[in-house]
């Protein structure tokens, strides 16, 4: 008798977690796992990631061109006419530290319509089975992310110093110039990632990420001077983040102040992250 009372709870338990749909709560134990535990997960998943790069190297072909791609197109076909009289060489130090913020958005991009695949493909969904917390998935993902992110400001610096860029400062700042772009970038990733769980397919993430972009991208002091624009855009630009980290990066690299806009853009971070971080987390476990 006893035998068949300690047998009830433990049918009726079963019988629940089987009726539970799948990805709507935390999976046994997941509330347990502690900061180790979620360090090892976000490692061994973006080895995995890493892993997933390297048998196809295809997927590495936006990073290492597209840097390539617009900072001679940029330079050779608008820089004469922006900076005056043919001078690409001025035009140089102008466009390059604003590369750098694109680059991270570009990136970014590229990972909400990642991220809307592998749930196409079935992956994320073991994902969510294993008794792993669910932000690991995502954290891997963005710490993969960030990698591409630096080599494609490599990449960006290599061709800038090729056509004539000068550090007018420091190397040290160079870097805090980097890791600036790298910070906002990551940012903007989670953004974006909300949106590849949100939208149904892949070309509805690039359809909405291309109409956000273009008007952040342009409408900001990456490609020209704000004094150059109209009234009413110049308003817009001095708004815009993107003007905000492209200013910090270029004061950093050129000299200048740049508090005010090294400071601007952490707060854009940080409050990004803040917001959509924890929506793409829960959209993550209750994705079906």
């Amino acid at each position: 008798m006893s035998t068949a009372t300690t047998s009830k709870p433990a049918a009726t338990a079963a019988t629940a977690a089987a009726a539970a749909p799948a990805g709507t709560g935390p999976l046994p134990g997941e509330g347990r796992i502690g900061l180790r535990g979620n360090l090892r997960h976000i490692s061994a998943l973006a080895r995995r990631n890493v892993m997933q790069l390297k048998a196809d190297p295809q997927s590495m072909f936006d990073v290492v061109f597209m840097p390539i791609v617009f900072t001679l197109l940029f330079v050779f076909v608008f820089g004469g006419a922006i900076s005056g009289n043919g001078n690409q060489d001025a035009y140089v130090n102008y466009v390059v530290p604003g590369l750098m913020a694109m680059m991270g958005l570009n990136v970014a991009m590229g990972v909400g319509v990642g991220v809307n695949d592998d749930f196409k493909k079935g992956v994320m969904d073991r994902f969510r089975s294993m008794p792993i917390a669910r932000s690991s998935v995502l954290l891997a993902k963005i710490v993969v992310e960030l990698g591409r992110t630096l080599i494609a400001i490599t990449i960006l610096l290599g061709v800038g110093f090729l056509l004539g860029l000068s550090i007018e400062t420091s190397f040290t700042d160079l870097l805090l110039a980097i890791g600036l772009s790298a910070v906002f970038g990551a940012s903007l990733m989670w953004i974006f990632i909300l949106l590849g769980l949100t939208l149904q397919n892949a070309q509805a993430v690039q359809g909405v990420a291309m109409m956000v972009l273009m008007p952040l991208q342009f409408g900001s002091s990456i490609f020209a001077p704000p004094s150059t624009m109209p009234g009413w855009l110049q308003s817009f630009t001095d708004y815009n983040p993107l003007s905000q980290l492209a200013d910090a990066a270029r004061g950093l690299i050129n000299g200048g102040p740049v508090a005010h806009a090294v400071w601007v853009t952490l707060a854009w971070s940080l409050a990004i992250t803040v917001v959509t971080m924890p929506l793409a987390v829960r959209k993550f476990r209750q994705k079906t």
